[in-house]
């Protein structure tokens, strides 16, 4: 049996830095969800009832958390109310002193190291230097008492000692200034504890007005855990409690919520860009409020926060600059105003013009319970992606939650019931004693400053920009060798480019990818190949930016952003665009509107002057461009144009991130903007990445060449101005799609953010020009960029070479970019199929593992650990087929003929077929007379349920939820009109002819606990079947995983972006998701760390081919395998 020790936690921290140094796990993958709500007197009164309602209400939402393996061991729970002034002045007494009754006291609720006492000394003195040094009184300190009979074993090995700090307000100030300064306490105690290496000091509390109670205790144990709560005297006008479930099966009690101001059941998407852009507001950061005190406050957000306690320390530092609770929720997690069906009201959207102007929103889903000590409210993002019931009572309660019924009340008295909708706040000022529901108190906040005055001041640029007629810059030779320099290809320019240009639409493909990673591969790639697009799945929902398209905004600001403590109107005085795409001459007429100086940087640097040239380059832009904003430049434009036979262009996406993170880590970002004009920009994945490196707008002015010379040629009709405003469409919706996969809704909050995963840059040139960013597989640095570059220069200003190559990264081409199904391997493993001849088969083998590297499984060999055992102790051929899949293939997708082919002969040698998405004919559910049974044992539920009925459910072994799928991940599926045939309407219940799109996300599954709901669900309605959750190889699946095991899943499936699929925008098969290499030995590593990898069956696919990918797989933690795209080509379809 374990032993959960002090020995324990520290084994256990070693192995957990230990594997995020040597395996695929990190700390920042941890994700977690809950349940969430408040209890407030609308009359501001303390009673005890409210505290009682509080704790009866967590033990309500119990099921929104999870258990560790102990049984016992909660995620996380926690209470925040009033400070019961009588019970502590009671404790006062007890130290020896009499409660100076005429002064406000205030309760610091500490976490100190439990078996360190030195540490213990050390933490104590820490935090009474600070308190004395802003010239108030000690009472003393209190041991807090505790239950630990009901903690968990880990919960109670990982327990800190709890103390509380008693203080007085000998200075006689104000509360709001007492509570200011005892804000400013606790941030000069993290920082000096930070300082002193004392990792364990943890304020969850420091106030005069309310305090925090909270631990890894399970919800209903809370005031059993802390006996203080079951005090009489412990009575509170509000109550705000919070229930976590967590991936993270290690407790960390600073993790538990609520924190200071909120508590928040959700994940903030766009935190990566958030953090980066507070590190610059910062810099400007200074308010009346704080005066000299201003640089003790920052950092802002301590190292190490989770999503929530970063959204908490920002709440507060708003709150405590002088803004009111239901502000600052508005201006951090406003709702969507620019793309209304119902027009808002004017002065609400001058409001929300105002908050845009300031401060990017932190996007996500969100349930918000807050106070600010006078306010109490409820708040929802601006999706709705979380429940906030609510009720009335009679007796001037208001009660909020994740749930309704948390609270018995008496329904003949109770006043009013409702549901929060997206961007909607319910609030409580205690102070008046009086409720305001949605409208009340946004016509309250929009009426107390003249914003319609201050966002008059607001150019929006967009009507001067569309009146210009577009033009070319360069032509002929020109234009040519730049093409062959910026790696152009005729596929692309005919695949990619040209639809966009005729139809406004992005390119779609099929089958999947089956290129070499960009790091392996022997042909020029873009940097942009490097990048992997990041994506949301179980722990919250990508957004269907078609449906959804009133909440994405591409809207863009800039200019010189100021200080976001403020409230004046000086902070409107920027320009806005609707989108960061513009044209050549709309680029030119932007830099006439611009309303301060503006600076162009060269990014070229010299060819063949040495091996530094580049990183020479780069430290050159950055210095320029600092020159330049500390000179009082408001603009930058980062430009590659000037390259010529001399002059070698910069991959613009590493200038552009270069000058970001120098200025960014310079506090220089807020001053001025990046634009950047680039020649290799030609796709929406292009034009994502340079966004998301922090570029404001981007001109691909080599792209509105090609087209130009495209109309010049007669390959395509209309003027350049036309076809320009339908690429530009094209590359908005893909940057929709792309942000939406991330559950992201606005692009400022994108921009900056680095929401990829490198997969083969050096890990060194990540850290210096793309901080923050994961590059777990390391490859080429600056140098061997450098050398890329050059060589394709060379090519292009070779004399008379500008002949521009066929391409072949998209569909195989002879002579381009490789691929792994050549047409003679496929004829090869047809023939060998065909002829059941295993000599065939070994040449089939043989030929695949000539290719060049393609996969990162090619760039392993098998490590012999002994002797050979004989051939009949290995497990048998039965056995082993039993462990085949063939992955989910919809019914629609495939003809009825191949669907059905393939589960007969699953079942016919004892594996098991998928049914795909799409249903299945119930004539299938029946046994064939020559004994064939043509039903499918894995049954699909997917996010569009198409053909899910009880009688589809019970009718298999396995029941597959689809959360994403490795081809296309964070999108749904598509099936073309001309394929719904009369049998795919009946089974899908739709109509003949129409196409059928299922939504990104489950509009059932917002988090990991409606997940665990619906698994549970199917576990009801088919007793005997397995639950299998499907997920896609990213960063972080490994701690995705550990939730869904919580959630009791049977089988994980981790799915490799190199799988097959149908319809879907190339760019997505090509740069969305990891190898499954990657993903599988995360997650077996994290499941395994977690002792959860007994609880489930590892399964894997995605372009699995011969049996040593098999073995790969097995010796990557797979225990069994799905093979799709091989199935049908061995088969015979046409593909």
């Amino acid at each position: 049996m374990t032993k959960y020790d002090e020995n324990w936690v520290a084994q256990e921290e070693a192995k957990r830095a230990f594997l995020a140094e040597n395996g695929m796990y990190r700390d920042e993958f941890e994700h977690a969800s809950c349940g969430v709500g408040l209890v407030v007197s609308v009359d501001g009164k303390k009673s005890r009832k409210v505290v009682e309602s509080g704790i009866d209400a967590l033990k309500a939402i119990w099921h929104r958390g999870a258990v560790d393996a102990d049984g016992k061991t909660g995620d996380g729970a926690g209470i925040h109310v009033q400070i019961p002034v009588e019970f502590f002045y009671d404790q006062i007494r007890r130290t020896g002193h009499e409660p100076r009754e005429n002064e406000l006291i205030a309760v610091g609720q500490v976490f100190l190291p439990r078996t360190d006492f030195g540490a213990q000394e050390t933490c104590r003195t820490i935090v009474e230097t600070e308190v004395l040094k802003m010239g108030y009184y000690i009472y003393g300190w209190r041991h807090v008492p505790v239950d630990i009979s009901c903690l968990g074993e880990k919960a109670n090995a990982t327990r800190p000692e709890i103390e509380q700090i008693l203080i007085s307000n000998a200075k006689g100030v104000d509360e709001e200034t007492f509570e200011r300064e005892l804000y400013v306490i606790r941030r000069r105690i993290e920082k000096a504890a930070a300082a002193r290496g004392v990792g364990q000091l943890y304020l969850a509390s420091l106030s005069c007005r309310s305090i925090i109670y909270k631990g890894m205790m399970l919800a209903e144990q809370v005031a059993e855990f802390y006996p203080d709560l079951q005090d009489d005297r412990f009575e509170s006008a509000f109550a705000i409690y919070h229930q976590r479930y967590s991936t993270n099966t290690f407790p960390q009690w600073w993790l538990a919520q609520p924190f200071r101001m909120l508590a928040h059941n959700g994940e903030i998407n766009t935190l990566k860009g958030n953090l980066n852009w507070l590190k610059s507001h910062e810099i400007r950061m200074a308010s009346s409020a704080f005066g000299d005190l201003a640089e003790d406050i920052k950092p802002i957000v301590a190292h190490g926060s989770s999503d929530s306690a970063a959204l908490d320390s920002v709440f507060e530092v708003l709150v405590r600059a002088g803004r009111s609770a239901p502000m600052a929720k508005t201006m951090l997690v406003p709702e969507s105003w620019s793309k209304q069906a119902e027009e808002l009201p004017q002065a609400w959207r001058d409001m929300y013009s105002y908050a845009n102007s300031v401060m990017e929103p932190w996007d996500g889903p969100a349930a918000l319970a807050m106070t600010d000590g006078r306010w109490v409210c409820a708040g929802l993002d601006r999706n709705g992606l979380r429940p906030m019931r609510y009720v009335v009572t009679g007796d001037g309660l208001v009660i909020a939650g994740s749930e309704a019924g948390m609270v018995p009340v008496d329904e003949a008295t109770c006043v009013e019931k409702g549901a929060l909708g997206p961007g909607q706040l319910l609030a409580v000022d205690m102070k008046e004693g009086k409720l305001y529901h949605d409208v009340e108190i946004k016509n309250k906040m929009a009426a107390a400053q003249p914003f319609g005055e201050w966002v008059g001041r607001v150019n929006d640029v967009d009507e001067v920009l569309t009146s210009v007629e577009e033009k070319a810059l360069f032509f002929g030779d020109a234009l040519r060798r730049r093409q062959v320099a910026a790696g152009y290809s005729l596929e692309e320019l005919e695949q990619i480019l040209a639809p966009m240009a005729e139809d406004g639409k992005e390119t779609l493909a099929s089958m999947g990818d089956d290129t070499p990673s960009a790091v392996l591969s022997n042909e020029y790639r873009p940097l942009s190949h490097f990048f992997r697009q990041n994506f949301s799945q179980v722990t919250n929902p990508p957004i269907d930016s078609l449906r959804e398209y009133r909440v994405m905004s591409l809207k863009t600001r800039f200019g010189n952003l100021k200080n976001v403590l403020d409230e004046t109107g000086s902070q409107t005085e920027i320009l806005v665009l609707e989108s960061p795409f513009v044209g050549n001459a709309q680029f030119e007429k932007l830099l006439e509107e611009f309303n301060a100086p503006c600076v162009e940087i060269d990014c070229t640097f010299e060819a063949g002057a040495g091996d530094q040239a580049l990183r020479k380059g780069l430290a050159r832009i950055r210095e320029e461009a600092e020159e330049a904003v500390r000179s009082g430049a408001g603009h930058i434009v980062l430009s590659d144009m000037v390259q010529d036979e001399n002059r070698v262009a910069m991959p613009m996406i590493l200038a552009t991130s270069a000058v970001h993170s120098w200025l960014t880590r310079k506090g220089l970002r807020t001053f001025t903007s990046i634009n950047v004009r680039s020649a290799e920009a030609i796709d929406p994945h292009y034009f994502a990445v340079l966004i998301g490196c922090g570029a404001t707008v981007v001109n691909a002015y080599l792209a509105e060449d090609s087209l130009a010379d495209r109309i010049e040629r007669g390959l395509l009709d209309g003027s350049l101005t036309d076809a320009i405003a339908k690429y530009r469409e094209a590359i908005d919706q893909g940057l929709l799609k792309i942000m939406a996969k991330m559950g992201i809704s606005v692009i400022s909050s994108y921009r900056g953010g680095l929401n990829f995963e490198a997969v083969g840059l050096s890990r060194a040139m990540v850290n210096e020009y793309f901080p923050g960013m994961t590059s777990r597989i390391s490859g080429i640095g600056v140098s061997g960029i450098q050398r890329k570059m050059e060589a394709i220069h060379a090519k292009a200003y070779k004399p008379g070479k500008n002949i521009l190559p066929i391409g072949g990264f998209y569909k195989a081409r002879k002579g381009g970019e490789t691929h792994a199904w050549g047409a003679q391997t496929m004829h090869l493993l047809q023939s060998a199929c065909d002829r059941a001849s295993y000599e065939m088969w070994k040449q089939y083998s043989a030929r695949i593992q000539a290719n060049p590297p393609i996969h990162l499984r090619d760039m392993l060999d098998m490590k012999p650990l002994g002797e050979p055992v004989p051939i009949d102790e290995v497990e048998s051929i039965t056995s082993i087929r039993k462990r085949f899949v063939t992955p989910g293939m919809s019914l629609g997708a495939l003809s009825p003929e191949a669907h059905k082919t393939l589960n007969v002969a699953m079942n016919r040698i004892g594996a098991k077929s998928d049914s795909g998405e799409g249903g299945e004919d119930p004539a299938h559910f029946v046994p064939e007379a020559n004994g064939d049974n043509p039903s499918a044992k894995i049954k699909q539920v997917a996010s569009g349920r198409f053909g899910v009925t009880a009688e589809y459910l019970n009718q298999c072994e396995e029941l597959e939820i689809k959360v994403a799928q490795g081809a296309k991940p964070g999108e749904g599926g598509q099936l073309p009109g001309m394929k719904v045939t009369d049998l795919i309407a009946r089974l899908r219940h739709s109509t003949k002819g129409v196409t059928l799109i299922s939504p990104p996300p489950h509009h059932d599954i917002y988090s990991i606990e409606d997940l665990a709901q619906l698994i549970y669900d199917l576990k009801q309605i088919n007793p005997r079947c397995k639950v299998t959750v499907k997920l896609v190889a990213s960063s972080g699946v490994g701690t995705i995983a550990a939730g869904v095991a919580k959630a009791k899943a049977d089988v994980i499936l981790i799915s490799g972006h190199n799988g097959g699929t149908g319809a879907s925008p190339a760019t997505s098969i090509k740069f969305a998701g990891l190898p499954w290499e990657m993903g599988l030995t995360e997650a077996h590593q994290v499941l395994a760390m977690n002792n959860l990898r007994s609880r489930v069956t590892l399964r894997t696919d995605g372009g699995l081919r011969t049996g040593r990918d098999i073995v790969m797989a097995a010796m990557m933690g797979a225990e069994e395998y799905g093979i799709g795209t091989a199935a049908l080509i061995a088969m015979g379809c046409i593909m």
